[in-house]
């Protein structure tokens, strides 16, 4: 049986890398990662004064591939026609790049001062894909940067992963106005663009960061919540649902669904 000690350090250096709250001891001191799990006589309690929750379940070591939650949708679009002229059907991560910087397929293109492709190498095990840019990454030709994106790198880090092993990228490549969701012409004009990222890509697993980006990728109108805890597929592919980092700024309570989420994620890599 595992030390439970060491499965506390760890679960609580994971919660301080998501950004989780203070965790102190019953005598009133605020405790680190490695003094909690050093106090093992001692009741380890929540920030606000409450019990601790016993729904917390000890955390899975990388190598752990049992207990992977049940199947779920799989969508299975068609590929490009290889006679087809269209030169997206045989480009590779840049010659992508170049024809989203020259798509005028929708509106969004009015208004963009960058496009946003993705960025990430070229053997990534994991593609993050998000909803749309937001101001900042329409500044920077970037995605997820900015609070979102830093929230992000946290997120990769507690399992192990730097930002720039990862392939990270969007639905819609032009920023909507105002931030809004993007509509169904939008993401229509765009989404090949992404799909033939993953074809180059080939990766291990994907991670559906918000509704717009779990219901593109398998082709459905479920919601996140319904969508969660499931391992669906694209092409083939694994997908694993969770919510979209600043949806965890906007409500903290989400970090540890995330970080269940974030985790099968995990195990699915290894």
């Amino acid at each position: 049986m595992s030390d439970g000690r060491a499965l506390a350090r760890e679960f609580l250096e994971q919660q301080r890398l998501l950004g989780g709250n203070s965790v102190i001891l019953s005598d009133g001191r605020t405790a680190g990662p490695a003094d909690a799990a050093a106090s093992d006589s001692r009741t380890v309690g929540r920030s606000d004064g409450q019990a601790p929750s016993q729904s917390h379940s000890p955390t899975v070591r990388p190598s752990d591939s049992t207990d992977l939650p049940p199947s779920g949708l799989s969508y299975d679009p068609p590929g490009g026609d290889l006679f087809s002229a269209d030169p997206l059907h045989q480009a590779s991560l840049d010659a992508v790049a170049t024809l989203v910087a020259a798509c005028t397929k929708c509106r969004l293109c009015e208004g963009r001062r960058h496009t946003v492709p993705g960025e990430g190498p070229r053997d990534a095990r994991l593609v993050v894909v998000g909803e749309g840019p937001g101001r900042v990454e329409d500044e920077t030709g970037r995605p997820f940067v900015g609070p979102a994106g830093e929230l992000l790198t946290k997120i990769l880090a507690a399992i192990e992963l730097r930002r720039d092993q990862v392939f990270i990228c969007n639905v819609v490549k032009c920023r909507p106005p105002e931030n809004r969701v993007p509509q169904y012409d939008e993401i229509a004009a765009c989404v090949p663009y992404l799909f033939r990222q993953i074809d180059v890509l080939k990766p291990q697993v994907i991670l559906a960061m918000g509704g717009t980006a779990a219901q593109t990728l398998l082709n459905t109108k479920q919601s996140l919540g319904a969508l969660r805890n499931q391992v669906h597929r694209f092409r083939g592919v694994p997908v694993i649902v969770t919510y979209h980092p600043a949806a965890l700024l906007r409500n903290p309570n989400w970090k540890k669904p995330t970080w269940d989420d974030v985790r099968i994620a995990r195990r699915l890599l290894a």
